[in-house]
């Protein structure tokens, strides 16, 4: 269930802890049984795709009917389109037209980058992964409820500032809640993270995802470590260093009148104030799941039920 991130004059600040993980419901104990799901297989359906960015081919995977009103979901660094296998049945049997794809550089996109831009340039950047969004969303049947997992919430945010008719709904997933150099608010390695090159930093990162730090499940780690004999490491460290550099688009989300939603783990990367105070600052809903930075993979049927709620209150 998800709950107002407004604040309140006077009032005390709504305890995140309670929104999403408290409910117990069907959707709760379809989320307890999925640890042994298997990654590499796609849901009955599911269809995969291509689609011509500005920087290249985009693998996607969509499911629903292509005349249903439209969802794009957008993985960020390191992940892919199958970051949301697990809820495009939800949302597809709710009516929609869902569509996820790797982004430019990842996985199954790894074809795509700065080279194909015209004119050419040597980085991923800000601009590259918000051009291929805003195109996904102009080839679409009309504004799209578009979420963004993780870097590519940033990259939401900035494609919405530049195109908000294409939105219909935003959702920000696991959404780095700083401006600047977005890292310094992460637990435990936050102060280092100004020290970091770009290129120290994803090879950490990278690191620390094959390591399974985090320690998720088996059937997981095995498909997240295949990833990476595709993903390149230039796009990688790019997107490093753009995290680094997190342009402040708070207020022109806050003055925005759709309907916004800051979806988050309990044990995310940042801490649950820092998330609270972002939604808040922003005017968004807030809801807070069990597990770490990818309630797409850990609850996805609850995530997919608050999404269809939000949906419907966008109309």
């Amino acid at each position: 269930m998800v709950s107002t991130g407004r604040a309140v004059p006077g009032a005390p600040e709504p305890d995140p802890e309670v929104f999403g993980s408290g409910l117990i419901d069907v959707a709760a104990r379809l989320d307890a049984a999925i640890a042994t799901a298997d990654w590499f297989a796609l849901p009955a359906g599911a269809v995969r795709g291509e689609f011509q960015a500005p920087s290249g081919a985009l693998a996607t995977l969509s499911m629903g009917n292509p005349g249903n009103p439209p969802v794009l979901l957008v993985p960020g660094a390191t992940g892919s389109k199958e970051d949301f296998a697990l809820m495009l049945p939800q949302l597809a049997a709710a009516g929609y037209f869902v569509l996820s794809c790797d982004i430019a550089g990842q996985y199954e996109s790894a074809g795509a980058g700065p080279e194909h831009l015209v004119p050419p340039r040597e980085h991923y950047g800000y601009q590259l992964f918000t051009g291929d969004l805003i195109a996904l969303l102009e080839a679409g049947t009309g504004p799209a409820h578009v979420v963004g997992y993780s870097f590519a919430a940033i990259v939401a945010q900035l494609a919405f500032v530049q195109r908000p008719e294409l939105f219909r709904s935003l959702t920000l997933l696991s959404c780095p809640p700083h401006s600047g150099n977005c890292f310094r608010g992460v637990q435990r390695i936050g102060r280092f993270s100004a020290l970091a090159s770009p290129r120290v930093g994803a090879a950490l990162m990278i690191w620390g995802i094959r390591s399974n730090l985090v320690r998720v499940a088996p059937s997981r780690i095995r498909f997240v470590r295949s990833r990476f004999r595709l993903t390149r490491r230039a796009s990688v460290r790019d997107i490093f260093g753009l995290m680094q550099h997190v342009p402040d688009l708070r207020p022109e989300l806050a003055a925005a009148t759709l309907p916004k939603f800051v979806a988050v783990g309990e044990h995310d990367l940042w801490p649950l104030a820092l998330h609270r105070r972002f939604a808040q600052a922003i005017g968004a809903k807030i809801a807070v799941y069990r597990g770490g930075h990818s309630p797409s993979e850990t609850s996805p049927h609850q995530m997919s039920r608050d999404l269809i709620a939000l949906y419907a209150e966008a109309g």
